[in-house]
Parts: structure tokens; C-alpha cells; sequence
């Protein structure tokens, strides 16, 4: 029996209850996938992904204005330009992947950085070596349909760890601390060679660090990091980092809020910030200068402690992994992406050698006489040509197709008179030693990742 259409209705969840639970959980993944947490196969959120793509279209060895960039950003990314300049600045920021001109901003100081219009950017070589590669890039649409965008960079080197990661979506966190760049690539040599390793975070803004309780970057753990605090002299303290996530000016406010609460006894506190951090830390008459330092640290954002949380995009899903794991993750992905580009150059230098080859027998053995004979039709001459080549066929490694032989017919009869066999037999040897030495690589694929890691420590190291 048919039901009829109060049941039906009654089955479905349409009321507002049901609606909302619906649409809260499709938002939830959404800003969880698209918005807050980095994919763990290029360590990039979707807006990162995007603006670095759109930077590589625009990529011609020049700075371009930010503002320019957002513009591009925004074929691919559809929240607005504000969201695409405050990912952009945070990028540059990092220097790492974007070379940057003009003011933009200090993560020490809490400076913002100037608008748009005025600062400039561009791929860093680093960048432009380590996250792309058209053949090994999976494509997907952009939201409107008109472009395409990579689903993710084909990023070889463990971007994630090196810069870090902070997102808040719904519901859930990620907070992934960063590492220093050669201690990665060691980590990652140590890692192909069976070596055990270890991972520890690393800031640019400097100053001190207990790991201890690190945890390997999960739920659970926590590190302290400390300012680097100087006595100058018996009345005089100067402080010469701030700790990661800390300003000068949420460090100098702390100071005067744990002075107000007769925490510490200071008479002044000034900031004499420019290439480096100076906080100059007057001290009240017969206050000791060793006991200050002990309560700046106890009672201050001299030392504060975070909280690392490690959430990454696997296969759609957000999963808690560690440093080590993340690392590893990193490099088998490295190893994968050489093994594909060498698999694609393999193939390309056989088509290569296979025409070339092809071409030295056409012209060495005057096949290409053909052409000139009287053929009733077209097909009549490139089966001549076909049948020429038959006792040539055994020297080549794969059969020839109709393709290669118009190919042949194609070439302009100057460079028939012209050709130099020699010049042919060169190119031929050029392409079997380029042959020999990507057949090598790939028996020994693990050295040859190895090779390309200790390649970007020697060049990108400094």
C-alpha cells in the first residue's frame, strides 16, 4: 500500500528543530574544512592555498602590489577581500614562502601592516621550488565554475610544521607550533635514513623555552617561553624578547598591572623597540634586581605558557596527529611527489628519445623520399612511409604510431637539407644518459630524497 502524504510528512524532520540541526552541521564542516584547519598534504588552509596559486599565475620575477593580489585571490576565494588580506599579511609575516616590500607590520611590536595599495609581494625561490608542479597538481573547479584551482599544492617540503597553524572552527581547535627550517629538513634526513629523531618548536620572536611537556604537539601538552630579561644595571632591567603570541605592548601592560597589584615595584617601564625588542624596566629605589626578574617571569607575560593542539584535514575529516607523525606524514608525501616527477621526466625523455630516434632513421635512411613520389592519396603516402620504417623498427623501444609518422611529414624540407646526423647521434647519447641517470634515481628513490633535502638545507638554510 502507497503511504500517503501525512505519513510521508510525518517521517520527515521538517520542522525548525530538524532544519537547524541540518544546516548547524553542514556550517560546522564547512568552516571546519574550509575555513579553519590546514589539509595535511600541504600543511595550507583553502584561503592560503588559494592566494599562493594566484600569485604563481601572476609570477613574473616582480613585486606586485597586495592589493593586485587580493584582486586575483578573489577568482578563487569567495569571503572577501578582508579575510584574503589579513591570510596574505600573516603569510609574509612568516618569510618563508612570500618575499615582501614595504611596512608590513611586526608580530613582536603588534604593529599592523600598511594597506594594501601601499606594500608588495612576491613567490619567494624557495616557494617557487618546493610547492609547485602543474603535472603533479590535482585540479579541481573554483567555486563559480570558471577557473580551476589546485585541490592541493604539490608542497615538498613539511610547510605545516615550519610555519605553524592556528584556526578556531566550530566546536573545535587547532594550535600547531613552528619549527625551525633546518631542524626540520635534519629531522626529516634522520627520518628516510631510520634514524630516530626529535622535533621541538622554535619562534622567531626568540626568547627561552621549556618542552618538557611538550607531548609531541597533542592535546594535553604545554610549553612555557620566557623573555629574555638583561640587568643593565642595580636599577635598570632590559628586556630583549617577547614570548611567542606575546606584544611589546601586552608585555608592558602586564608589567603595569602587576606593579598596580603590588606584585612587583617598578618605577618605569619604556619601550625602546626598533630592529630588536628593548623594554627598559626602571626599578623603584632599594628593589633587588634578581628578585624582579623572578617576579616579572611569575607575574607577568614575561612567561607564558601554550598549549599546542594538533588538528589537521585527512581525507576530508579533521584528525588529531602529533609533531613526529606530522613530520613523517611530510616527508613520505616529499618522497612521493620526486618519485611522480621523475616517473613523468622518464616518460618524457623516452617520447623524446623515441622521435629523435625516429627522425635520425627518416632522414639517415631517405625515407622521407617518399613525400616526393607520386601517391594517389595522403593515406597512400604515410603508409609508404609505415612500410619504409619496417626494417628500422627493431632499433626503437615502441611501436610506431600514426601520429609520429604526420609528425615526420611535417618538418619543413630546409631543415631536411640541413640536418647533421651527428647532430642527431648527440642528442640521441644526451637523452640516454638523462635516461640512464632518472632510471638511478628511481632504484634509489630514498637517497635521491635525501639529496633534495640536504639541496634545500644548503640553499635555503642560511
Amino acid at each position: 500500500m502507497a503511504k500517503t502524504n501525512k505519513e510521508e510528512y510525518q517521517h520527515t524532520d521538517t520542522g525548525i528543530g530538524g532544519q537547524y540541526k541540518n544546516w548547524f552541521l553542514d556550517y560546522a564542516s564547512y568552516v571546519i574544512l574550509e575555513r579553519a584547519v590546514p589539509a595535511i598534504e600541504d600543511g595550507l588552509k583553502p584561503v592560503q592555498r588559494r592566494i599562493l596559486h594566484a600569485m604563481k599565475e601572476m609570477d613574473d620575477g616582480r613585486f606586485n602590489k597586495v592589493a593586485n593580489i587580493i584582486g586575483q585571490s578573489m577568482q578563487y576565494h569567495p569571503h572577501g577581500d578582508a579575510s584574503i588580506g589579513d591570510a596574505l599579511v600573516n603569510l609574509g609575516q612568516k618569510d618563508l614562502l612570500i618575499e615582501t616590500q614595504g611596512n608590513w607590520g611586526d608580530v613582536r611590536t603588534g604593529d599592523e601592516a600598511a594597506a594594501p595599495r601601499y606594500i608588495e609581494a612576491r613567490l619567494s625561490k624557495f616557494a617557487l621550488e618546493v610547492a609547485f608542479n602543474n603535472k603533479t597538481t590535482e585540479w579541481a573547479l573554483s567555486y563559480d565554475g570558471r577557473k580551476n584551482e589546485p585541490v592541493t599544492l604539490p608542497m615538498k617540503f613539511p610547510l605545516l610544521l615550519a610555519q605553524g597553524a592556528e584556526g578556531i572552527a566550530v566546536g573545535l581547535a587547532t594550535k600547531i607550533l613552528p619549527h625551525n627550517f633546518c631542524e626540520l629538513i635534519e629531522a626529516s634526513i634522520k627520518y628516510l635514513r631510520g634514524k630516530r629523531f626529535e622535533i621541538l618548536p622554535d619562534f622567531q620572536t626568540g626568547g627561552t623555552m621549556d618542552a618538557s611537556n611538550y607531548n609531541d604537539g597533542k592535546r594535553g601538552g604545554k610549553i612555557r617561553v620566557r623573555a629574555v630579561i638583561e640587568e643593565q644595571d642595580k636599577k635598570t632591567l632590559v628586556i630583549k624578547s617577547v614570548p611567542f603570541g606575546v606584544t611589546t605592548t601586552q608585555l608592558m601592560e602586564s608589567i603595569v598591572k602587576a606593579n598596580d597589584a603590588g606584585k612587583i615595584k617598578v618605577k618605569k617601564v619604556t619601550d625602546h623597540t626598533a630592529a630588536d625588542v628593548e623594554i627598559i624596566v626602571e626599578l623603584a629605589p632599594g628593589i633587588s634586581p634578581d628578585i624582579t626578574i623572578d617576579a616579572l617571569y611569575a607575574f607577568t607575560d614575561c612567561e607564558v605558557s601554550i598549549s599546542p593542539n594538533a588538528c589537521v584535514i585527512v581525507k576530508d575529516k579533521p584528525v588529531f596527529v602529533g609533531a613526529k607523525e606530522l613530520l613523517q606524514i611530510a616527508t613520505d608525501n616529499t618522497k612521493e611527489l620526486l618519485l611522480k616527477e621523475l616517473q613523468i621526466k622518464l616518460a618524457e625523455l623516452q617520447e623524446k628519445w623515441h622521435y629523435t630516434s625516429l627522425e635520425k632513421i627518416f632522414f639517415e635512411e631517405k625515407i622521407y623520399k617518399e613525400l616526393e613520389k607520386k601517391h594517389e592519396t595522403w593515406e597512400k603516402v604515410l603508409e609508404a612511409i609505415d612500410k619504409a620504417f619496417v626494417p628500422f623498427k627493431k632499433q626503437l623501444r615502441r611501436a610506431i604510431t600514426r601520429e609520429d609518422i604526420l609528425k615526420l611529414t611535417e618538418k619543413p624540407v630546409r631543415r631536411i637539407y640541413r640536418l647533421d646526423i651527428d647532430e642527431l647521434n648527440e642528442q640521441i647519447k644526451g637523452l640516454e644518459a638523462d635516461i640512464k641517470q632518472v632510471k638511478h634515481n628511481l632504484n634509489n628513490l630514498v637517497d635521491f630524497t635525501v639529496d633534495y633535502f640536504e639541496n634545500l638545507l644548503k640553499k635555503y638554510g642560511k
